[in-house]
């Protein structure tokens, strides 16, 4: 049963349901306060993390015509769900800023702390931008877009964090960012591609353990907001890959039997040895995928754009 005075906050609410499930799980999007944001963009840097600088190969070698396609005849608005320290779509825009388009830049990202230190360097870095911070979820913003009609949109949604959704829920985005579009509207998404699985196990299994800091920061965070003792030591991070599928998994596991207290949950959680908890989930597709996915949320495929390998593709997306 719940806790008697009930969930003050989503985090609890979605906490005590992951802890209470079989398997068990925690949501991905947690991960992200302050020290998880710092963990993300360690691990951008490392060698083994290839998404980060595949995407940006893909903005320095088409920035024009990136740019071009986004222009619309009274500018645009360009929109960034998930935006991040925003160090490559900073490309992008000063392309956009040095050469005078018309555009308002709304980067949106479920860390306001991440949002403000966005705000300060774009600031210092590009004075004369425009710029509107938004803090919230995917979901919360989608149903805000429609307001932006005025003139084109374009929603930004790189680092293929359409990964973190399984294929029924991402066509589901899909749908809500469709349903918010006009025609002259597009949607400027990254897919990471399939590629060989020991590159992909590489990326996030890293011999440093920064991955493995990263997922346990979910842990942290619980012990931290709700007073829990998870002993980090005491859980072990897993990763899998199905070349099949595309489906790569991150789980913790508990090394033995132990129990959890979760005080401000009223709640013990209970780990048998090697006891899952599920915490994130990164997608990977070919062209057949993003066509389907597109042609199932009444999306049309216009073009795309990838780096030299062909390890990850940017794709332009607009309403069928």
């Amino acid at each position: 049963m719940k806790p008697t005075t009930g969930f003050k906050s989503a985090f609890e609410e979605d906490t005590y349901k992951g802890l209470n499930s079989y398997p068990k799980y925690l949501l991905s999007k947690y991960i992200y306060d302050q020290k998880g944001d710092k963990l993300f963009q360690k691990i951008m840097e490392m060698p083994e993390y290839y998404l980060t600088k595949c995407e940006t190969e893909i903005f320095k070698g088409n920035t024009p015509a990136i740019a071009d396609s986004f222009n619309g005849p009274d500018g645009f608005d360009l929109i960034e769900l998930g935006a991040g320290d925003g160090k490559k779509t900073k490309i992008l825009l000063r392309h956009l800023t040095e050469k005078n388009y018309e555009f308002t830049y709304q980067p949106v990202d479920i860390s306001q702390n991440v949002l403000d230190e966005l705000q300060s360097s774009l600031l210092e870095e590009l004075p004369d931008i425009q710029i509107k911070p938004q803090q919230g979820t995917y979901f919360k913003t989608l149903e805000r877009l429609s307001d932006y009609n005025t003139r084109k949109k374009v929603i930004l949604v790189l680092g293929s964090n359409i990964g973190n959704l399984l294929h029924k829920d991402a066509i589901d985005f899909l749908k809500n960012i469709k349903s918010s579009m006009s025609q002259e509207d597009m949607l400027f998404m990254g897919f990471d591609q399939k590629k060989d699985p020991q590159k992909i196990l590489d990326a996030y299994n890293d011999p440093a353990g920064i991955t493995e800091a990263f997922n346990k920061n979910l842990l942290s965070r619980i012990n931290r907001d709700l007073d829990a003792d998870f002993d980090l030591d005491s859980f072990l991070h897993w990763e899998t890959y199905d070349p099949e599928t595309g489906t790569a998994k991150s789980f913790l596991v508990s090394k033995t039997e132990q129990q959890v207290k979760i005080p401000k949950l009223e709640f013990t959680a209970h780990f048998k040895a090697w006891e899952t908890i599920h915490t994130e989930i990164s997608q990977k597709y070919d062209d057949e995928v993003v066509h389907w996915l597109a042609a199932e949320s009444g999306l049309k495929v216009e073009t795309s754009f990838t780096d030299k390998k062909e390890f990850y593709r940017n794709y332009v997306f607009r309403k069928d």
